[in-house]
């Protein structure tokens, strides 16, 4: 295995259905310019609350990367 060095990015994705579709629009959009996309963490969840009921879901995560060559 070749070593490798890395890099974190901090984005924050929303979502009105969930979660999990938070994360995965935050790792979509982040797909489409960065390349070799490796792990994400989550660091925090939130979300908006509209007439006493979850309007939106807000989740802020870190993607590593690896960097060309």
């Amino acid at each position: 295995m070749a070593d490798h060095v890395y890099k974190k990015l901090e984005l924050t994705g929303s979502s009105a259905i969930g979660i999990e579709d938070a994360v995965s629009n935050a790792i979509a959009k982040a797909a489409k310019t960065i390349h070799h996309l490796r792990w994400f963490e989550v660091s925090e969840i939130r979300g908006g609350i509209d007439d006493g009921a979850i309007a939106h879901w807000q989740v802020s995560l870190k993607i590593g990367f690896t960097l060309d060559d």
